[in-house]
């Protein structure tokens, strides 16, 4: 999630036209700035979609991830007045 946070800054640029701030980053990117298998970042990336912390969108063959920001402020608010 930090590394999204900031996507120019960890991330190799894009296909052409792609902007990481604007559409997210490349799966494949993501994959290997962490290392892992794909499965396994697939795996990570699809939980925090489902959790709504992270938004998807595919074009062509290629699918972008990027931060969902006022989810994370409303889940950030949730716990500083819930707890």
């Amino acid at each position: 999630m930090s590394l999204l946070k900031d996507p120019e800054q960890y991330f190799p640029a894009q296909q052409e036209g792609v902007q990481a701030n604007n559409q997210g980053v490349c799966v494949g990117h993501i994959q290997q700035k962490l290392g892992l298998s794909q499965s396994t970042v697939s795996e990570y990336l699809s939980l925090l979609q489902r959790a709504g912390l992270i938004v998807a969108t595919r074009s062509g063959q290629w699918t972008y991830y990027k931060r969902d920001e006022a989810a994370i402020q409303r889940v950030a608010e949730s716990i500083l007045n819930d707890l």
